[in-house]
C-alpha cells in the first residue's frame, strides 16, 4: 500500500527527477554534479558546440522530462556562453552589431521552436534531437579526418559578408543581411525546439559567409548563444518552470567543468578532440534513440 501511494503521490505532483532518484537510488544533487562536470568538460574541449550534450545528459542521467530540461540545459550554457563572449567582448573580438541583429531574429523564432516542442510528441521531439545529434557527429567526424590543407578551398570562396578595408567592419549590403538574418533564424529555431544553444550552426555558417576569423567567429557566436539562450530561459521561467536543486548543481558544475576542459584542451590534438566527440555525439544519438523508439512502441 505504502509503494503504491508513493507511486501515485510521484505520479501526480512530484518533479520526474524525484521519480528517477528513487529508480536509481542515488543522490540527484551527485547526479546532477557528475552530468554537468561531463557536459562541461565537453564543452571546455570541444567549443560551445559541447553544449548539445547538456540535454540528453539531463533527460537520461537526471530523469528529467524534456519540458524540464530544455529550460535548464539553456541556462547552463547560456551562463557559459555569457563569460565568454564578455571576455571576448574584452579583447574586441565580439562583433556586437552581427550579434545582436542574429539574436533578435534568433529570438523570435526560439519562440516558434518553443511553442512547436510543446504541440509535438516528447519522443518525435528527442528522435529530431538524435538526427541533429548524429548529423554533427558526422561533420565533426568529416572534418577531423579532412587535411589541413583544403581550408585553403574554403578560403578562396567568396564571402557575402565582407570587412570594409578601411575600418574591418561588416559591409552591411542586402546579402549580408539575408546570410546573418538566416543564421539567427536557425540558431534560434533549434534552441526553442531542442534546447541546443546552435553554437553548432553559427560558427560554421559564419565561417563559410563571413571574412572574420576563427576567433572572432566565436566569440560573436557565443554573444548570439548567450543572447538567446537566456531569453529563452526567462520565458520558461516566467511561464512557471522550476529548476530543481539538481539542476542548480548542475549549472554550477558545468561552469567548473567547462574551465578546466580549456585548460586541458591545450593538451590534446584538435583532430583527437572532434573524432572523440565525433564519437560521443555518435553514442549518446544512439542511446537516446534506442530509449525513444522504445517509448513510440511501447
Amino acid at each position: 500500500m505504502q509503494v503504491q501511494r508513493a507511486a501515485a503521490i510521484g505520479c501526480g505532483d512530484e518533479p520526474t527527477f524525484i521519480l528517477a532518484q528513487r529508480r536509481t537510488r542515488m543522490d540527484p544533487l551527485l547526479l546532477g554534479g557528475v552530468a554537468g562536470v561531463l557536459v562541461g568538460l565537453s564543452m571546455g574541449l570541444t567549443g560551445a558546440g559541447g553544449g548539445v550534450l547538456a540535454v540528453p545528459a539531463l533527460t537520461m542521467v537526471l530523469g528529467l522530462d524534456l519540458h524540464q530540461a530544455v529550460p535548464l540545459g539553456l541556462l547552463a550554457i547560456g551562463s557559459a556562453a555569457l563569460l565568454g563572449s564578455l571576455d571576448g567582448l574584452r579583447h574586441g573580438l565580439v562583433r556586437y552589431r552581427a550579434a545582436l541583429f542574429m539574436a533578435a531574429i534568433g529570438v523570435l523564432t526560439a519562440s516558434l521552436g518553443t511553442r512547436l516542442a510543446h504541440r509535438l510528441p516528447t519522443d518525435a521531439v528527442m528522435l529530431l534531437f538524435c538526427l541533429v545529434l548524429i548529423v554533427i557527429a558526422v561533420r565533426q567526424w568529416s572534418q577531423g579526418m579532412t587535411p589541413i590543407a583544403s581550408g585553403i578551398a574554403d578560403a578562396a570562396l567568396f564571402k557575402p559578408c565582407r570587412l570594409a578595408p578601411d575600418n574591418w567592419r561588416f559591409c552591411w549590403t542586402p546579402r549580408c543581411f539575408m546570410h546573418f538574418g538566416a543564421i539567427g533564424a536557425s540558431a534560434g529555431l533549434l534552441t526553442g525546439l531542442l534546447g541546443v544553444g546552435g553554437g553548432f550552426v553559427i560558427v560554421p555558417f559564419m565561417r563559410r559567409y563571413c571574412e572574420l576569423g576563427m576567433q572572432g567567429v566565436v566569440a560573436t557566436s557565443l554573444a548570439v548563444i548567450a543572447l538567446v539562450s537566456l531569453f529563452s530561459v526567462g520565458q520558461a521561467l516566467h511561464a512557471g518552470i522550476v529548476v530543481p536543486p539538481a539542476g542548480w548543481l548542475f549549472i554550477g558544475a558545468c561552469a567548473l567543468g567547462m574551465a578546466a576542459g580549456r585548460l586541458m584542451a591545450a593538451q590534446f590534438r584538435a583532430r583527437t578532440l572532434q573524432l572523440g566527440f565525433a564519437a560521443l555525439a555518435a553514442g549518446v544519438a544512439l542511446a537516446l534513440g534506442a530509449r525513444s523508439l522504445t517509448h513510440l512502441l511501447a
